[in-house]
């Protein structure tokens, strides 16, 4: 597909910025659309493009009234370009300009840096639908498989947004970034995603409930510090995205607790009390709870590194600038310029890992990756609860943030679950204990058989409690045939 194509941007694109009368962004998108619907055949959902998905469109930033839902073909769904409200006399909230009137255009000394955190920002939605493109085939019902589709869309919706903020107001560079992030693919050789988890194989469905719920939730807590930015467009279009990333989290989080559940069921009916008795468990089609905890500790540790180094002069150069706050900053109550604060950081000393008093400029990627763990805590308590109510004695806890780690302060260290610094030989010894290997892998992918009857669901997953949008247990969510 090639050149021009025939889009009445003004309804078809559902968008609050009046895109249909800005010429030279139309111009610009209008020639981005046709290399966008190339890679969404070539790189998107594989083998359900003609099908018809009971999907939910964003069309408003009202409340009441922000999305729609039904029956579409991918390849035909309205990615829109939405801005949250603009508010009256909005300030920038941080940094040596903390109480100025925020930039509707950008400023120039920043126009660098705020590039950058847009590309980053812009290049992760479209990783995710390459990793997670063949997974239709092995859908565990309709309802995941729509919900998978679903998570697809929104990201491919926030690319959108990406580049119509680099087409706007970055000019010829930004078209040609917006152009790079079409040209880059998730594990590709040569032209592979910015950040490393991005890169990673999705070969499962666990896998993709835990990136879902942890790696889905570093765009969370990113997205919430992109939005404090002091260029106003950036901060409205993230406070939107918002909205569509706490969805995902849902299908994540509820995703791996209804594995959970199904697990607990078949152990309680089988009367196995120890979660530990994992060949008996296994045999009976469920993935047991040692191996979900693996597989929290894989995706766990992967997110954790897209916070980047804990100590970081470019995140300190970032916030001081005013473009890119803390987590809920409006919400914190400081003078909201650091300059003589400090924050407690973790750091590896003599090959102890302690926590010191650093400057708080320089910790925050370390204070933005707490909040995540945090966070992150409060996310698994639907799990646990889920165990508890079983009555099987198990928790999923979190890994110390130390633990397999490759990029930042511990990157240079091994170090068990709780924290403990190990030796290689040590490390060797234990870490199948602790993350998921082959034989966990092929297990995992045994189980992977696809079930696309309405209503029902593989024998390693329980159904939802309730349907999207209300829809009884049989609804097909997903029209294979189109």
């Amino acid at each position: 597909m090639a050149g021009t194509i025939n889009v009445d941007y003004g309804t078809s694109i559902p968008n609050n910025i009046g895109l249909g009368d800005d010429r030279r962004v139309l111009k610009a998108l209008e020639k981005w659309h046709p290399g966008y619907l190339n890679w969404w055949h070539s790189m998107g959902p594989e083998g359900f493009q003609e099908s018809l998905v009971y999907l939910r469109t964003a069309v408003s930033v009202d409340l009441d009234g922000w999305a729609k839902f039904g029956y579409v073909r991918m390849p035909e769904y309205k990615w829109g370009i939405l801005l949250a409200p603009q508010e009256e006399d909005r300030r920038v909230p941080c940094g040596e300009h903390a109480g100025e009137p925020a930039w509707q255009d950008v400023p120039g000394e920043y126009r660098a840096m705020l590039r950058r955190l847009i590309v980053i920002q812009g290049d992760t939605e479209p990783a995710s639908v390459e990793q997670q493109r063949h997974l239709g085939h092995t859908a565990p019902s309709l309802y995941d498989m729509r919900n998978l589709f679903q998570v697809n869309v929104e990201e491919g919706r926030h690319l959108w947004a990406m580049v119509y903020l680099l087409q706007k107001y970055f000019g010829r560079d930004g078209r040609e970034e917006a152009e790079e992030l079409l040209r880059r693919q998730s594990g590709h050789a040569d032209h592979p995603r910015m950040l490393g988890a991005f890169n990673e194989a999705t070969p499962d469905w666990l896998s993709f409930f835990m990136f879902t719920t942890f790696t889905d939730r570093d765009g969370k807590m990113q997205l919430e510090a992109l939005a404090q930015s002091g260029f106003d467009p950036l901060s409205r279009t993230c406070r939107f995205m918002l909205t569509e990333e706490a969805h995902h989290m849902f299908v994540g989080a509820t995703g791996v607790a209804r594995a959970i559940q199904r697990t607990c069921d078949v152990m309680n009916e089988a009367g196995i009390d120890d979660p530990y008795d994992v060949d008996r468990i296994r045999a009976l089609g469920v993935i047991d709870l040692p191996t979900i905890q693996k597989k929290c500790n894989l995706h766990f540790t992967l997110s954790l590194d897209l916070f980047g180094s804990e100590i970081s002069t470019n995140a300190a150069n970032a916030f001081n600038a005013g473009i890119k706050g803390r987590y809920k900053e409006n919400k914190i109550d400081d003078d909201h310029k650091l300059v003589d604060a400090t924050y407690p950081a973790l750091r590896l000393i003599d090959g102890q890992i302690k926590r010191v008093d650093e400057p708080a400029l320089s910790a925050l990627n370390m204070r933005l990756r707490d909040d995540y763990v945090d966070d992150c805590a409060k996310g698994i308590k639907l799990w646990n609860n889920t165990i508890k109510k079983a009555d099987i004695d198990f928790e999923i806890t979190l890994p110390h943030v130390a633990f397999h780690r490759q990029i930042g302060e511990f990157a240079s260290i091994n170090a068990s679950p709780d924290g403990k610094v190990l030796s290689d030989d040590e490390w060797q010894a234990q870490c199948d204990q602790w993350l998921p290997n082959k034989a966990d892998g092929d297990f995992i992918d045994s189980l992977m058989v696809s079930e696309v009857e309405p209503g029902r669901y593989a024998g390693w997953i329980a159904p939802p409690k309730v349907g999207i949008d209300n829809k009884p247990g049989d609804f097909e969510y997903v029209k294979i045939d189109g």
